[in-house]
């Protein structure tokens, strides 16, 4: 019975020459790449300053690519270190195998020494890189389409995954194609987180909270369905039991996030905490050592001046004094004359009396 279905990639890898492109090793990239790009635009309308997504991304994407192997390899031991297992298989990272787990706990590991070093809260950081995270969860997924790996129970529904593989274990049929049902889980995620952002004013972690949440959901039920070998504990998979945990975490954060800390944060990326904003600062800091120095020299010249505006009174004052002085000169030579005409006038008048007497006894 012919049914529709998805087709399986015969090749996950293309080999360019001697060098080998694998399509899960592209679908890491990209996912990175969207979501450093959507994070920075959300830092940016935060109020954070462009790049700096990106940097604190050369910490964290390392710490998370480790701690995704790590978790696989740690839950996954018996596919690496049991009998004619080859232990560094382990390393092969490009042939599958990363736990979003491991990655999103030591990549928040990476991003906390890089939002360190830049004095950011990580926090405000992880609020604006949530949806970005999600989104490449969601291209990443269709790595282990390349690879034909994480299908669930067998199925004829018209999207059934067509499996040709038999390596390790695989029985070629028709699955359900469990990657592609946390692909669009994940897209309808990332889409909840930007609307709640915006409607809410979610910050101090809760966004990143909320997409941590619900994706946890989405991962339970996608889980029940897989197939592949797993760690079972009392009837559940191992995943299934680190979803509900987690979920239950996130949700107690949001709540007491809530309540401690309501709102967003106004101030993301001070400038005189960054790397960056140090030269800032250190321009800001001469500036206003300047501006200072400008002002106490205009402060002082404007005393001297006005110390000089006093002096020139004073000695304006000295000169009006000098003035009073020199008009009192002016009078007392004036009078001096004066006072020696009316003199030699008295001296005439007396002659003058005595030469008629001297005529009067003559007669």
């Amino acid at each position: 019975m012919d049914i529709a279905y998805i087709p399986s990639p015969s090749h996950g890898v293309v080999h360019l020459g001697p060098i080998p492109l694998r399509g899960y090793a592209f679908c890491i990239i990209i996912g990175v790449f969207v979501a450093v790009w959507l994070g920075n635009k959300r830092w940016i309308a935060r109020g954070g300053r462009p790049g700096t997504v990106a940097d604190i991304a050369v910490w964290a994407v390392p710490f998370g690519l480790v701690g995704g192997r790590l978790y696989h390899v740690i839950t996954d031991y018996e596919l690496y270190f049991s009998d004619g297992r080859d232990w560094v298989d382990a390393f092969k990272v490009w042939q599958g195998g990363l736990g979003i787990w491991g990655a999103i706990a030591l990549g928040a590991v990476g991003a906390w020494i890089g939002c360190r070093r830049r004095g950011i809260p990580l926090p405000a950081w992880a609020d604006a890189l949530a949806p970005g995270i999600v989104f490449a969860q969601a291209i990443g997924r269709w790595g282990n389409w390349f690879n034909q790996e994480l299908y669930g129970k067998a199925t004829d529904v018209p999207w059934a995954l067509h499996i040709t593989s038999s390596t390790d274990g695989r029985v070629p049929g028709y699955y359900h194609p469990t990657f592609l049902y946390e692909s669009l889980w994940c897209i309808g995620v990332g889409f909840l987180v930007i609307w709640a952002d915006r409607r809410f004013t979610l910050g101090h972690g809760r966004a990143f909270a909320l997409y941590v949440a619900a994706y946890c959901v989405g991962r339970g039920w996608i889980e029940y369905m897989r197939v592949d070998d797993a760690h079972h504990i009392l009837g559940l998979r191992l995943n299934d039991w680190t979803a509900m945990v987690v979920f239950l975490l996130a949700v107690i954060y949001i709540v007491v996030s809530a309540r401690l800390r309501p709102g967003r944060e106004e101030v993301v990326e001070p400038d005189g905490d960054t790397p960056d904003g140090d030269a800032v600062a250190l321009d800001k800091k001469s500036d206003t050592k300047a501006d200072t120095k400008a002002d106490g020299e205009a402060a002082e010249t404007t005393d001297k001046k006005s110390d000089g505006k006093k002096l020139d009174g004073k000695k304006s004052d000295g000169k009006k004094s000098d003035g009073k002085k020199s008009d009192a000169k002016t009078d007392t030579e004036s009078d001096e004359p004066a006072q020696s005409t009316e003199s030699a006038e008295s001296e005439e008048s007396v002659e003058a009396a005595r030469g008629e007497a001297e005529s009067a006894k003559k007669v």
